[in-house]
């Protein structure tokens, strides 16, 4: 069960954190992009250079400064507007997200569309810093969580990072591994790869498989592509490992982030060694390994030796620092002390001023059993809106929150007709009328009509929620991208809330 957590018990667990990613993400760095496995004990990079950049921390860097500028109020949508101002990454999944963006498709489709490295490790990589705004409390850390995953990935790539959100927030105020994973994996599908991944990680572990074995095991079932970017460096190729498809790397190299947690035993040093040595994406897997056992033990776990060729500093590698209206932090000293005067925003009323003045934090009750009360989704409907289509345009407003699902994809031809599904949750559970007209191309048609009426319920007595289909049928041909817009107004009400839903000619598609 969860345990009380003090300021100062937070403040050390951010600090060693932040410490954990650093030193993990230099650990690994040199086997990234490799397969094989190694046995390793420490650095093997030119200590002279001190730590290693990692996109896995200053990626985050960017998400700060989002989060102190909107602060619980931060999304997808904000998110990826500083996706494209600020991150000057092109790759993989990175550039299909950003690609995706500036041709105006917004989270999730952002996530999903043309992107063959949607199920890839970028986006669970970036968690730590909604863990650590949310200590304790994973219900909240998730639905950040999702927000960041939908800018660049979707399906197993989103899966990772609630995942590893859920386990870091739960981690400050839990130390038993299997209460932590079993608490983590209760945010994503049961049946889903990541889920199994970590599965097959304790199984082998609980049969007495060596961790190199364990390794073998986990690529075999969930084969990836990730170590084969670079292949076998000094190492015989094993012919019993196959070789995924492209961009599906999420699954193995989280259960491989798990099999150094339990094959390490807890032990830092020689947890995030056995993660960093079985490769693949070996940054990420000992970065994110390195957090969280960081988080669960504090500075006291880190061995000095692994501080001293790195010290404080904070090296970025894919942020755009030219623009001086983004403040990056110099140290993890300064990373820490930004995050923890943020945390109470996003925290709302899960913690208590002692009367020293001090900070005390309440935990949930159970972690295992932890439920949403304090934002727009409970589980329950987390869990619906996670496994919901990626083929969506969402809109969140003071008075209802809006999502618009495609039948199809995003493609259309001329005479051929469209359906969308609408789905409106009332934010204010006050009644209300709604007027949604859609403005359509000259030549397009829409059933039932471009004008549709519809009643939005409070919660009490029935649902909340307002469901209806509509349909656009273009009757000229369809050149370029074409945006319908629709225009949502509440009867009596200032409000007014505008959706664009993005169209393709269906011949130059293919998803």
């Amino acid at each position: 069960m969860g345990t009380q957590l003090s300021f100062k018990e937070y403040q050390d667990k951010v600090k060693a954190c932040w410490l954990g990613k650093n030193i993990g993400g230099t650990l690994g760095a040199p086997f990234e992009c490799i397969r094989g496995v190694y046995d390793l004990d420490y650095y093997t990079h030119d200590l002279s250079l001190g730590v290693l950049p990692n996109d896995d921390l200053d990626l985050q860097l960017v998400w700060l400064n989002a989060a102190e500028q909107y602060g619980p109020g931060v999304n997808a949508e904000i998110l990826g507007e500083y996706w494209i101002s600020y991150i000057v990454a092109d790759w993989s999944e990175y550039g299909a997200g950003k690609n995706n963006l500036r041709y105006g498709l917004t989270p999730p489709v952002s996530g999903w569309y043309k992107n063959h490295n949607k199920d890839s490790c970028g986006c669970f990589i970036r968690s730590e810093i909604w863990a650590c705004l949310a200590p304790g409390h994973p219900e909240i850390a998730v639905k950040y969580a999702y927000e960041d995953a939908i800018c660049d990935h979707a399906q197993e790539g989103m899966y990772g990072e609630i995942f590893c959100a859920a386990l870091q927030s739960a981690a400050f105020v839990e130390k038993d591994m299997q209460k932590l994973i079993d608490a983590a994996l209760s945010y994503i599908p049961e049946d889903c790869a990541v889920a199994g991944a970590v599965r097959t990680a304790l199984e082998c572990h609980g049969k007495g498989v060596d961790w190199k074995s364990a390794r073998k095991a986990i690529l075999q079932k969930f084969p990836g592509s990730f170590g084969m970017l670079s292949g076998y460096r000094d190492q015989a190729p094993e012919d019993d490992v196959p070789v995924g498809n492209l961009g599906y790397d999420a699954p193995s190299n989280i259960g491989i982030m798990v099999l150094g947690w339990v094959y390490g035993e807890g032990d830092f040093s020689r947890s995030i060694c056995i993660a960093a040595g079985c490769c693949e994406d070996g940054d990420c897997t000992a970065g994110t390994l390195g957090a969280l056992l960081g988080i669960i033990g504090g500075t006291s776990v880190i061995d000095e030796k692994w501080l001293r060729p790195i010290g404080d500093e904070i090296k970025t590698i894919s942020i755009d620092r030219t623009k001086a209206c983004l403040n990056v932090p110099q140290t993890v000293s300064s990373l820490t002390a930004r995050v923890i005067r943020l945390m109470p925003s996003f925290m709302q009323g899960h913690f208590d001023l002692s009367q020293e003045g001090s900070i005390v934090f309440r935990p949930v009750e159970s972690i295992e059993n932890a439920v949403a009360k304090t934002g727009v989704f409970d589980r329950e409907d987390f869990a619906k809106e996670i496994s919901a289509s990626p083929v969506s345009v969402r809109k969140t407003g003071c008075l209802m929150d809006i999502r618009i699902e495609y039948t199809g994809g995003l493609d259309i031809r001329e005479g051929q007709t469209k359906i969308f599904h609408a789905k409106i949750k009332n934010r204010l559970h006050s009644q209300q009328w709604l007027e949604c007209r859609l403005h359509l191309p000259e030549g397009w048609t829409a059933d039932p009509s471009d004008t549709i009426c519809v009643n939005l319920n409070q919660f009490h007595g029935g649902s909340s929620i307002t469901e209806f289909d509509f349909a656009v049928t273009p009757q000229t041909p369809v050149r370029g991208r074409t945006d319908l817009l629709m225009e949502i107004r509440s009867n009596g009400r200032p409000t007014r809330m505008y959706l664009a839903l993005p169209l393709l000619p269906a011949s130059s598609l293919s998803e």
